[in-house]
Order: structure tokens, then sequence, then C-alpha cells
């Protein structure tokens, strides 16, 4: 019931204008074997080019064990422990055969705060601390990473959301000051299955605005179209059925409206869960 993790401020806004939308050919097949991991393998194909990775999850009381193997060879690890501590998770991770990779990241979660601390398993790690404080209507956060090898600060970002039942408002000022993006979003119902969303993104450095409106709509329980479009004439709309519990079939496009000649992207993703 707190303010959430500073990630968490303009998620809404941004998984209404980004998420789901792919221009690939994606199939991802999930089960649930009997002593309860849980198993998938993702497909894709990307042009000429088709990658693969392989994943499994297993829950042991307060642990979770990920582990996901793609078809370059790298192995991914990661373990999350809840409640070590009350109201603390931590998250390890590591990824073969890159050994300078780990990184060990502590949650700390309070009615009116939140804080995380992330560092590298390295000789000379990065260290990247979130702090956000306020209630789960209203939050302020903060964002610093720290080289310990150059001795400088890789990124300080900041931002402010507002939450209510029928909305969500943030601005976020990132890229070390460079870039501040301004989003809201509306819900027209209950169950938030269909909604508006306007983003607007400046980046002083370059003096270059984007304007993008966007939202989602339930044609029927089962059937839901988002769409998106910025003032750079980028049109890109997509639909996702459900076929079953939790298992997808979703079409996405995009073509330039100021660029006819150029050919559409389209992409096509299936996900079965049973």
């Amino acid at each position: 019931m707190g303010p959430g993790l500073f990630s968490e401020i303009g998620k809404t806004a941004k998984d209404l204008l980004t998420r789901d939308y792919s221009y690939d050919q994606k199939f991802t097949v999930s089960t649930l074997s009997d002593s309860g991991v849980a198993l998938s393998s993702t497909a894709v194909k990307k042009g000429g080019l088709s990658t693969g990775d392989v994943a499994a999850q297993y829950k042991y009381k307060n642990t979770i064990i990920d582990v996901k193997v793609d078809t370059e060879s790298n192995i991914l690890t990661t373990l999350t422990f809840l409640e070590i501590m009350p109201a603390t998770k931590a998250i390890a991770s590591f990824k073969l055969p890159n050994y300078n990779s780990g990184k060990i990241e502590m949650q700390y979660f309070h009615d009116h705060a939140t804080v995380t601390t992330a560092v590298g398993l390295n000789q000379s790690p990065t260290v990247d601390v979130t702090a956000t404080v306020g209630s789960p209507t209203f939050a302020f956060g903060a964002e610093g990473g720290y080289d310990t090898s150059a001795g400088a600060l890789t990124k300080y970002n900041a931002g402010i959301s507002l939450t209510n039942p029928d909305y969500k408002a943030s601005i976020i000022l990132s890229d070390k000051g460079d870039t501040i993006t301004a989003s809201y979003v509306h819900h027209l119902d209950a169950l938030k299955r269909t909604s508006g969303v306007a983003e607007v993104c400046r980046k002083f450095s370059t003096n270059e605005n984007t304007i993008t409106v966007g939202g989602s709509y339930a044609v029927d329980p089962l059937t839901s179209v988002k769409y998106r479009l910025n003032n750079h004439g980028k049109l890109a709309a997509l639909m996702q059925h459900e076929l079953k519990l939790k298992s997808f079939l979703t079409l996405s496009g995009e073509f330039d409206t100021k660029a006819l000649d150029k050919a559409p992207r389209f992409g096509l993703s299936l996900a079965l869960k049973p």
C-alpha cells in the first residue's frame, strides 16, 4: 500500500504505448510440471534470423529460482528471496559466460517509502540507488547510479506521480536532466480495459519534442485493441485475443503516415499456457 518503486512511475502510460507491440514472429509455450516447475519456450523470427530461449521457474517457500538459456548459449539465473527481513526483498542475478554480470539488489517497502540498492558483483561495481516517498495516490522518487571504477555518476533521474482510480499522471526528468516526459492515462471503465493516454517528451539538447497519443479499447471480454500515433507520423495498432485463460494471439502493425511509399511492419505473437 506504499508509494511503489521508482520504476513504477509512468509505467502505466509506457505499457499502454509500447507493451505487446511486436513486429516479429513470436511463439511462446508454457507449462507447469507436477513438481511445481514452470517451463516456457520462446521462438522469435526477425527477418531471416531466428532466436529462442528456454526458461524454468521454481518456487520453494519464500524463494523463487529463474533460469533461462538462449540460443547463444547464455545462461541467466535469478534468485529472488521474499521476506528475508520484514518488508524486504532480495534479488541476485548473474549471466554466464559473462562472469562480471552478477548483481544483487535489495528492496525495502514501507507504508510511505520504498528504497532499492543494486550493486554489481565485480571488482569495480556500479551502484544504483532509488528512493520513493509518498502514498499510493502521490509519490516522488529519485534514482542515481555511481561507477566506482570511474568515480562518476552514471545517471540521476527524478519523477513524480499522481494516481486516482480514474487516472494516472506522471512527470519524469531523465538522461541526467536532458529529457523530461509528462504522461497522462485516463481509464473509462472500472476494469481499466478501455483507456486513453497522452505523452509529451522533450529532449533539451536537440530541442526535439515527441507527442504521442493512444489508448486501448475492449471489443469484448476476450478481445482488445490498442493504438498509438505520434507527431512524427508513426501510426501503430494491435489486436489481442484471449484464446483461453492466459493464452493470447496478438497481431501488430505500424506504418509511417508521412512516408506511405515505405512498407508497413507487421508482427504476430502467439502465447500458449496450460
